[in-house]
Order: C-alpha cells, then structure tokens, then sequence
C-alpha cells in the first residue's frame, strides 16, 4: 500500500523504504491493544475514527456482535471515561437501513430495535446451541458420520472429528441466527444489522451526551481511481468474488434485477471524504452529519450494465483454464431465483451421486483424478451458492442511496483541498472505470494466485531432492501397496499354493473369494479388524514351516514383488545413514525375506502352542492407525531419533495418523481416505 510513496521518497537515490520509516515513526504511535478489550485512552485526541470491524457477511452472530457493536461500545465507553472531545467519525455503511425500495435519504435511522438486548441474545446464544450441540442425538449422528469417514485413522482420529464437526455445527448454527435474525428485522445479513446496532451506540454513547459525531456510510466499496494509484486494492472485495467466477466461466446465470442499481465506489472517494471531515472546517452536525458515499443518486450504474462492461473486458481479455486455453464466458439473462436455484440443486446432486459412486471403485490413478475433480467442483458450487444467497440482495435492490449531504459538503470545502482529495463521482464513466481500472486490477490479483499456485504444482513435481546424510532420522515404511505390490490376502494364498494339494484350493479359493466382501467392509471400518480376521486363517500352522518356505521359492517371489521405486527409495535413504523401518501387519515369518533391506522390521506374530502351532490368534494387536502412532513416539525416543526430520511411506488411510508425526510424509498410490488426507495436508503423493 505505501510502495508508492517509498518510491517517491527514493526517487533520487535515497532509501525510500527507510525515509518512510522515520516519518512513520515520528507521525504514527500505536495503542496496543483491541476493540474488543479496550486500553484506557491517556493520551490527548482531536479526532478518532472508528473503521474497526467485522466485514464478513455472514460471521457467528455472537462474534459478528461481539466485533462490530461491543468493539464500538468500549470505544465509546473509553472516550468518556477519558474526558475528552474530539470529533469522532464513524465508518458505516449505506447498508444500514435495511431492506426498502426507493430513495433511502441520509440521517439517523429510524429503527424499533434495541441494540443492547439484541447485544445481550447474541452473546447468550452461543451457549445455547452449544448445550444443543451436546445431545445425545446430535453427538451420535456426529460420531456416525465421523466413523464413516475417519474410521480407519483410530478410535482418537474418530473423536477428534468428531468434536470438530460439533464445533463447526454450533458455528453454522450461530451463523443461520445472525442471518435470520437480521433479515427478520428487516435488514439483509448480520453484517449490516450490526452496523446498524453500531451507529445506535454512537448515537446513544457519544452524540446524545453533547459530543460531536459525523457518520460516513460507504456502498460498495472498489478499486481507486487515483490513489495511491489508480486500479489500486487490497485483495478481492464485495464484487469481485462473484466477478471472477464469472470470468471463469463458474457462473453461468446469476438471479439479479438487470434495471436495479449497483451502487459501486472507489475506496479513495471514501478516503478523501473521512479525510475532509478531519481535517477542514465543515460545519455540518445533527442529520445533516450522515454522509453516504455513493453512486446510485449522482451517477447510477444499471446492473446489466456493469455485467456488459465486465463481458466486453473477459471476450476481450479471456482468463485462461489450468491448460493454457482462453475461457469463454456466458451471457446472462437474468433469469428468476427459482430458475438457478434448480440448476444449482441440479449440479449439486449430479456431484453429490459421483462422489458415492467413485468411494466405492478401487483406488487407481484414475479414480484419484475423478475424486479430485468431483471435489473441486463440489467447493466450487458450495461456493457459489454461498456468493449468491450472500449478494443476491445487493444486485435485487430497488434502494437508490441519496448523497445530498456528501454533495453539499463538497461544496464547503476549499478547492485547493479538492484538488488532491476529490470525491465528485458524477464524472466518472462506469465503462472505463472497469475496462481500464477494476477489472485489470483483480485480474492481475487472480493471475498472482494463479502463478503461485502453478510454482507449487511445479515444485510437487520435481523428482525427489537428494537426501541429506543423518544418523537421527528414521525412514519407516508400510507394507502392503507402499514396498509389496500385494497385500495380506494375495499373501495367505501364496502360502495355500505352496502348502496344500492341489484338490483342496477350489475349496480354498472359495471360502476365500466369499469372505472377501467381509474383509473390504472390515477395511473400511478398521485396518485391525481386517488383519485379525485374515491371519485368523493361519490356524493350524507351524511357524516353522512357513519359515522354512520363506527360504525357498515363496521367499524369492516375495522378494521379487518389490515395487521398484521403493527399493530404490530404501537403497536411498540407507546411503544417507537414516535408520530404515519397516512396519506390517503381515506374519513376521512372511516379511522376512525382506530383513535385509532395512535396519529393522516390525511384524505381525501369531499367538502359538507349545508344539508351535499357530492358534490363529495374535500374539499382540497389530500394529495399524493409531497404535502404529504411538508405537513410533516410543521408538523415536528409544533411537534418539527425530521425528521432525523423518520420512514416512504409506498408501492406507489408516496410515495417516502415523504418516503425521513424520516431516517428510509421503502418500505412495494412496487409497481415497489417504489421498483426501495428503491433499488437505500438501503430503506428497507418489505414483509408485
């Protein structure tokens, strides 16, 4: 925001950035502290102004009150408290006076709503639904559906998500009470009705007890038109998220009134009006003290003629797709909410079936793209819906916001002032203003983001950077889909094959082709259960055989089912000096064709008599999930090892509760459950 004025400073070979650091530091004392818990005010003050707030639509009705009505009420309490009188300005919004159509004028509202006991509900409501949050009902239909999700991380991965979705839900609730409360008290969202309840406080606190207050109510606010310079933002604002799914192609129809008024305003308009009544003798008080920074009375702008200008800009200048290839965007025609409604619920339905159909296809390259895919698009519409019941009422309004005072204090001020500070919008040509200023500027804002995501895609991409040599950090590794190819399944019946005639694997085969249905569920709900029932079918084996096959040609085929790319990743971390591990919940007396490849190897025993029959029991529970977790905290200390520093190699969603506690986790051909994991988390994922 201020590279500009160091550049100027710096203009003739000085430090910009350092010269604008002594004015700052000679200009500018900070008052630490917040709205929200108000330090004393000792040090003397001719103007305040309040511009501290909540700007989210759509915040938890406790935090949206919380922020925007009690910060202004400490503000306003610490002022009197300290004595004093300056000219406090006030920062509102047009917004304030609810739903109506018509000219909504300037002065003080009229409002049958009492800000402090719409202050003390909404600080009581989040206690409210948090005891709701807590019945029995709502608990177990969120440990369901946790289960179903997080089942295979563990028992604590479960509760986990759990108390985090009950949390989310009493956030959502509280969100539904601050929109829903405000729009049935007539204003749109809980943004504006909070703003509302500010201005009562103002007015109650500080003008009603003789001091003096003026209140500047921008609409929606956008990019400068000259300074710090023209196009100027910081980030996307009211208009631009919808703007930009526009541009690319995201939003085909959008429910506005084409003839309804969009009021726009560029934020040095603003700036230059707070600035006037701070600075210059302006004599305005009482109703006459309401300045709304507008368009919509001096120079309105139709909406089908902002989305004109916004169309001609992307034919013109199209954004690009993730292939290099020109977006074209559609033409509106401003059909009926119910219309898009219906195409949304559409397409949701459509992404909704396709998510439950892909979780039950095998877990490939393929289906990994679809889920990706059909999760993007799923954020994509949620986000849109969200946009739209947000801003539908900013683009449906037949309000025309009234800016006689602002006019008239323009006509007040000295025209040396006006020079440098100007706010006069009537000159303004809405067209260029978005061709030639707005809209390059949020483009250049999605381009950013866009070129900072493609150099993250790019460095995933990269093949794997030389390992640094370490004798405290671990590589540890699955088994089953991350060093094999096969799993405890194909495993079993390799030893069937090598162990029993010929006449009795149709048998085998069979019982073992009717029990796999069991073991997928099993899998699904715990990677423990899965293992238990499946050694459960050693029963009857002598370890000692099994270990005599291993030696032999069972042992050679295990070995040679080695994925290529794991052995090498083990060859390398072993030139490094890491301590390589690896942990299975297969028989340990079938894993060890493979001891020799790492430092140490954590496998499955089986529970054995006294003649070394195997019981088909477990000697202990294996080794998966969260046990797996736990398990590696107490080997890293025993080792002096790292755990910051070390690898992990997994491809089950079971393994993610251990592959977290590693620096370098890797998802190696994961499965949907670990796949949705590494990429919420950045894990690297490997094709092996």
């Amino acid at each position: 925001m201020f590279s500009s004025w160091a550049e100027l400073l710096g203009a003739d070979g000085a430090d910009g950035k350092a010269l604008l650091k002594e004015i700052f530091d000679e200009r500018v004392g900070v008052l630490e502290g917040d709205l929200t818990d108000m330090p004393e005010l000792t040090e003397p003050y001719d103007v305040v102004i309040h511009s501290a707030s909540s700007v989210s639509f759509d915040p938890p009705i406790d935090e949206a009150f919380r922020t925007n009505v009690g910060g202004a009420q400490n503000l306003y309490e610490a002022l009197l408290a300290s004595g004093q009188d300056p000219h406090v300005i006030h920062v509102s919004t047009a917004y304030v006076g609810g739903i109506s159509k018509g000219l909504r004028q300037e002065g003080s509202l009229q409002a049958d709503v009492d800000w402090r006991a719409e202050y003390e509900a909404a600080l009581q409501a989040r206690a409210r639904v948090d005891a709701e949050s807590r019945r029995p009902e709502t608990l177990r239909s969120q440990i369901n559906a946790a289960t179903g999700r997080h089942g295979r991380m563990g028992p604590r991965a479960v509760a986990s998500a759990s108390e985090e979705a009950r949390r989310e839900w009493v956030d959502e609730r509280l969100i539904d009470f601050g929109r829903t409360r405000a729009q049935s008290v007539g204003w749109t969202d809980i943004y504006t009705f909070t703003k509302a309840m500010a201005e009562q406080v103002a007015e109650e606190l500080w003008a009603a007890n003789g001091h003096r207050v003026s209140f500047v109510r921008p609409s929606i606010i956008e990019s400068a038109m000259k300074k710090p310079y023209p196009g100027w933002i910081d980030g996307y604002k009211v208009a631009d998220p919808l703007i930009m799914a526009y541009g690319r192609g995201v939003l085909p129809e959008f429910p506005g009134l084409a003839d309804s008024i969009l009021d726009v305003i560029p934020v040095d308009h603003v700036v230059n009006v707070i600035v006037a009544l701070a600075t210059q003798d302006v004599s305005r008080r009482g109703d006459d003290a309401y300045f709304q920074v507008v368009s919509g009375a001096s120079n309105p702008l139709p909406f089908h003629e902002m989305v004109s200008a916004v169309r001609e800009y992307f034919v013109k200048y199209p954004l690009e797709d993730d292939k290099g290839r020109p977006i074209h965007v559609p033409e509106w025609t401003f059909p009926a909410v119910e219309m898009v409604e219906q195409r949304f619920r559409a397409k949701e339905l459509s992404a909704k079936l396709g998510s439950a159909a892909v979780a039950y296809l095998p877990a490939t390259k393929r289906t990994r793209e679809w889920t990706a895919g059909l999760h993007k698009a799923t954020s994509g519409l949620t986000m849109l819906r969200k946009y739209i019941e947000l801003y539908r009422h900013y683009t449906k309004t037949e309000m025309v916001f009234d800016d006689a005072n602002t006019r008239a204090l323009r006509e007040e001020l000295p025209a040396d002032f006006l020079e440098t500070h100007d706010f006069d919008i009537t000159g303004l040509v809405w067209k260029d203003y978005f061709q030639k200023q707005h809209l390059p500027a949020v483009t250049d804002l999605t381009k950013a983001y866009s070129r900072a995501k493609s150099a993250q895609k790019k460095r995933a991409s990269r093949p794997a950077p030389e390992l640094k040599p370490s004798e405290n950090t671990l590589a540890v590794f699955d088994l089953d889909g991350t060093v094999l190819a096969t799993n405890i399944v194909q495993q079993y019946f390799a030893v069937v094959r090598a162990t029993k005639p010929r006449r009795t694997w149709p048998k085998e085969i069979g019982g073992l082709l009717a029990s796999v249905p069991g073991y997928l569920r099993a899998d699904k709900r715990d990677r423990s259960e899965l293992i238990r029932l499946v050694n459960r079918r050693y029963k009857g084996y002598r370890s000692a055989d099994l270990r005599t096959l291993m030696q032999g040609e069972a042992g050679r085929r295990i070995r040679a089912s080695i994925l290529p790319e794991a052995l090498e990743t083990i060859e390398r971390h072993r030139a490094a000096g890491h301590r390589t591990v690896l942990v299975s919940g297969a028989l340990d007396v079938l894993v060890e064709p493979l001891a020799d490849l790492f430092d140490e190897v954590i496998a499955t025993h089986m529970d054995e008599d006294a003649s070394g029959v195997m019981t088909g029991y477990l000697a202990t529970p294996p080794l998966v999930d969260e046990a797996r977790a736990n398990w590696l905290r107490k080997y890293a200390d025993l080792h002096g090892a790292d755990l910051s520093t070390s690898y992990g190699y997994g491809d089950s969603h079971a393994d993610a509760a251990w592959l977290a506690l590693v620096g370098t986790p890797a998802a190696v051909a994961p499965d949907l459950g670990l796949y949705a994991v590494a990429k919420k988390k950045r894990w690297q994922i490997l094709e092996w």
